[in-house]
């Protein structure tokens, strides 16, 4: 889509600053800077028109109402960590900040849901579930300061995906403003419902270039009774991925199932690279984690590890985890990290790293490479001086191949970070040219004059 004319961006002010409250327009050059980027580094071309801080569902349909009748492109945010330039706003766009509609609405105990609003902070949610015996499954590592707006609209994943499934897998329904401001409802409050297209599933993931997401029911899960920690510490990366993939073989579903590489855990700690090549996380939970526990100790006394630690503490399991949890703040004191996260079959995981780092070493460039094991979601991080305005070419070429590895191995693009503007030239390869043509059939169905975070995802 092209910029809008000087004529339609200067109506659009006008129009906005007569019908929005007057705290919620914002044209400060300094502060619409901070729009152009988000955490992947991704910078976009140029900066925003203006930005709309939203209170409210009427501030969302006010400026989508006006931006689609000038036809001003819109691209919604929420905390902007998301990793691959989704949320990134451009020359003449205008952002919806949604950071500011953070309210829980409900939190039904009986329902085991919460309705709340797109600019939650996902450890917010988990907690105000916990003061309740209850907890939003979804984990991502950015959880204190990811939204749930922003998580939704990438589908995301995290370290508990392995039992209790990704973002879609909690989305129960969706209020939502389409482009022209009509406010639209998805779903319902009940775990099944088969009535209809589930446009639900496809609002969620769809990294808003359907539509805006103002509210989300979402489905609460009881805190397990118990949970039980492992790590294990092996010579090579291949040999804790099929240790991985022999835990699911004999039958065990862990709530988390992590890796870490040495190099990560060079950068976390070098005591830990000391321990071994790559750790391996497992977490059992609810009333038979102790037996499940037991059985993954047993499929790990008969691999490479080195060494295993077990707790049923929660602070011992917290700090045996740490090592995962603090490994992307860990790689970005190091410098401008690419996350990727691709995702290939889980008895492909050992292939696909020992092909990562081939493509590392052909390239000369450095790979760190962490992975949610349970299901085949490995993140292989290359990381880059930040000085540099761009990415190297060996960086773009190295992340090609990988790409290209993940399709071959009959896996994808990404399972949980969403395409954005940094993977959108791969698409069509996974996708075919059929599916491909469809689905940006149905985005000019929600979106007929593209105004929607035009650039990004297809």
């Amino acid at each position: 889509m092209s910029a809008p004319t000087t004529t339609a961006s200067a109506q659009l002010l006008g129009l906005l600053a007569r019908d929005l409250p007057p705290d919620r327009l914002g044209t400060d050059p300094v502060t619409l800077a901070a729009y152009a980027t988000d955490r992947s580094g991704t910078r976009a071309y140029g900066g925003p028109l203006a930005v709309v801080h939203a209170l409210r569902t009427e501030d969302v349909t006010v400026t989508l109402r006006h931006a689609h009748a000038l036809r001003v492109p819109v691209v919604p945010r929420g905390a902007g960590t998301g990793l691959s330039g989704g949320a990134t706003a451009g020359d003449g766009t205008l952002v919806l900040d949604l950071s500011g509609m953070n309210r829980v609405l409900e939190l039904s105990v009986d329902d085991q849901l919460a309705v709340v609003e797109p600019g939650v902070v996902t450890a917010e949610l988990d907690r105000a579930a916990g003061a309740h015996g209850l907890r939003y499954a979804p984990d991502p590592a950015s959880a204190a300061l990811s939204t749930i707006g922003g998580n939704i609209a990438t589908n995301a994943g995290g370290l508990r995906c392995a039992k209790y499934g990704v973002t879609r897998d909690s989305v129960l329904g969706l209020e939502a403003v389409l482009a022209d401001g009509t406010v639209v409802r998805t779903g319902r409050r009940t775990v099944k419902g088969v009535t209809g297209y589930d446009l639900t599933a496809l609002l969620t993931g769809s990294e808003g270039t359907l539509a805006v997401i103002t509210s989300a029911t979402l489905r609460l899960r009881p805190l397990p009774v118990a949970t039980a920690t492992l790590a294990a510490y092996f010579p090579t990366f291949e040999e804790a991925a099929e240790a991985s993939h022999a835990i699911g073989r004999a039958g065990v579903v862990p709530a988390l199932a992590e890796l870490v590489d040495g190099p990560v855990l060079h950068a976390v700690d070098p005591a830990l690279r000391e321990r071994g090549a790559a750790l391996l996380l497992v977490q059992c939970d609810g009333a038979g984690a102790g037996a499940e526990a037991a059985a993954v100790a047993e499929v790990l006394a008969g691999t490479g590890a080195t060494s295993v630690e077990r707790t049923e503490d929660p602070a011992e399991a917290e700090a045996l985890l740490a090592a995962r949890r603090g490994a992307l703040p860990a790689l970005e004191r190091l410098g401008r990290p690419l996350i990727e996260d691709i995702a290939v079959p889980r008895s492909r995981l050992a292939e696909a790293a020992r092909e990562i780092r081939d493509i590392s070493r052909r390239h000369d460039v450095p790979v760190f490479t962490i992975a949610h094991a349970a299901d085949g979601n490995l993140h292989p991080i290359i990381v880059v001086d930040p000085a540099l305005d761009g990415l190297p070419d060996a960086a773009w070429e190295a992340a090609g191949e990988i790409f290209a590895l993940a399709l071959r191995l009959g896996g994808t693009l990404t399972g949980e970070h969403g395409v954005g503007v940094l993977k959108r030239q791969w698409v069509a390869d996974e996708l075919g040219p059929a599916a491909h043509a469809l689905q940006r059939r149905i985005k000019d169905a929600f979106d007929p004059r593209g105004i929607l975070n035009p650039g990004k995802s297809l």
